[in-house]
Formats: structure tokens, C-alpha cells, sequence
């Protein structure tokens, strides 16, 4: 496809279900006395509720409020282990998070396609440094960004002028992979050009601004970006 100020300059991935699998969390909470079920239940209680922070003017790392969702759920539940062991029980998996299996291997493309890589998470930096060391790719990235510095989760504006001057390049040049479209909603209002990581039979909700590009997995997209 034609760019819409050209060939991008870097590619900015968001990190939570965009590169890692969260499914194998299901275990974690499994061995604390939570249903598997809710991993994803839990994570979009997280972002509301990173979100409405935000929307309110506070701000709280991605781990405090993952800490209260999880001992919330931990509470509700009968059978749960004690509120703050199963929290921390859960949160030490991070780190350990494996990625999509496509990642490296589309990740590797695209840094020999001549594209710089740096990753922007509402998440922890440490944690997706973390990730990608395991992993092996992290070789393949400039920088790891989280939204400390401007004290706004995304899909504030903030938070992604702050990975454009972090990373020196302008909104016209940057692309934003997420699979999340509130994501690529939020980074195209500000300029951004988008990719749609479509991972699941879900469709694009019709209210948010359109991806750019739309892909199911990073080697496509690697083979299409490579291609401008």
C-alpha cells in the first residue's frame, strides 16, 4: 500500500496479545484457585480500568491495577487462594510470557527489511525487555517504551508523543502494530499510520478510525510493509 507520508521510518509494536500469548496465564490462576477462563476477562478489566484512571487525570502502573483486578477476582471466588498471594503468584508470570509463535521470525524480517522496531506497552518496559531477551528477539528492537514517563495509558495522545520523541521521528513516519483497535484508533488520531494484527474471527468495531493494513499474522505483514 501507498504510505501516506512513505516508506515508514520505525514500526512501533504494542506488546500484551499483540507479541505474547497471555493464554498460558489460564494455568497460573488455575494453581491460585481461579477459573482458567478468565484471563482475558481479567486483562480487559486491566485496561478499563488503566483507562479510567487516565480519562479521570491519575495514573497507576500497569501492575498496581493488574494487582487489584486480581485480588479482586481472587475474593470473589470461593476456592481462591489468599487475595495477595494469588496476585503476586499471577503477576510473576509476566515476565514469562511466551511470545506468538510468528513474532520472531516476523520480527527478524522486518529488521532485515531495513525498518527500525521499538515497542510502546501499557505494561511494564522491564517486563517486555524481559520477554524479548527470552525469546531471543529483543536484538531486533532500538527500545523498549511504557507509558511512565508521560503518566498516560494509551490510547491518550500523550502516550504516543512520547514514543515519537523518544524514538525522534514524526507521527507521519511512525506505524503502530496492534492487535487492539482502540489501540490503532488512538495512534491513528494522532497521526500515526496503523496495522491491525486481526488474530481472532472478531471484526473491527465500525465507531473506531480505520487500520491502514490489516494482517493476521507478522510475516504477512513483513512481506507487505517491506514491499513500499
Amino acid at each position: 500500500m501507498p504510505w501516506p507520508a512513505g516508506r515508514p521510518r520505525i514500526l512501533l509494536f504494542d506488546v500484551n496479545e499483540t507479541l505474547t500469548d497471555m493464554s498460558p496465564l489460564a494455568g497460573r490462576l488455575e494453581e491460585v484457585g481461579l477459573p482458567g477462563r478468565l484471563p482475558a476477562a481479567w486483562f480487559a478489566g486491566v485496561l478499563r480500568d488503566g483507562v479510567a484512571l487516565t480519562l479521570a487525570g491519575g495514573h497507576a502502573s500497569s501492575a498496581a491495577v493488574a494487582g487489584d483486578g486480581l485480588r479482586a477476582l481472587a475474593a470473589d471466588e470461593a476456592g481462591a487462594t489468599d487475595a495477595e498471594q494469588a496476585a503476586a503468584h499471577v503477576l510473576a508470570a509476566l515476565p514469562e510470557s511466551p511470545l506468538h509463535s510468528d513474532v520472531p521470525g516476523g520480527v527478524r524480517a522486518l529488521r532485515a527489511a531495513g525498518f527500525r522496531l521499538a515497542t510502546l506497552t501499557n505494561g511494564s518496559a522491564d517486563t517486555t525487555r524481559a520477554v524479548l531477551d527470552r525469546a531471543g528477539p529483543n536484538d531486533c528492537f532500538d527500545t523498549q517504551l511504557d507509558v511512565t514517563g508521560p503518566g498516560r495509558w494509551k490510547p491518550a495522545r500523550v502516550a504516543y508523543v512520547h514514543a515519537l520523541d523518544a524514538t525522534g521521528v514524526p507521527a507521519g513516519a511512525a506505524l503502530l502494530i496492534s492487535v487492539h483497535p482502540w489501540d490503532i484508533d488512538g495512534a491513528a488520531r494522532v497521526g500515526l499510520a496503523t496495522a491491525w494484527l486481526r488474530l481472532t474471527a472478531r471484526p473491527y468495531p465500525a465507531t473506531a478510525r480505520p487500520a491502514d493494513l490489516t494482517v493476521t499474522a507478522l510475516p504477512d505483514l513483513a512481506a507487505r510493509v517491506a514491499a513500499t
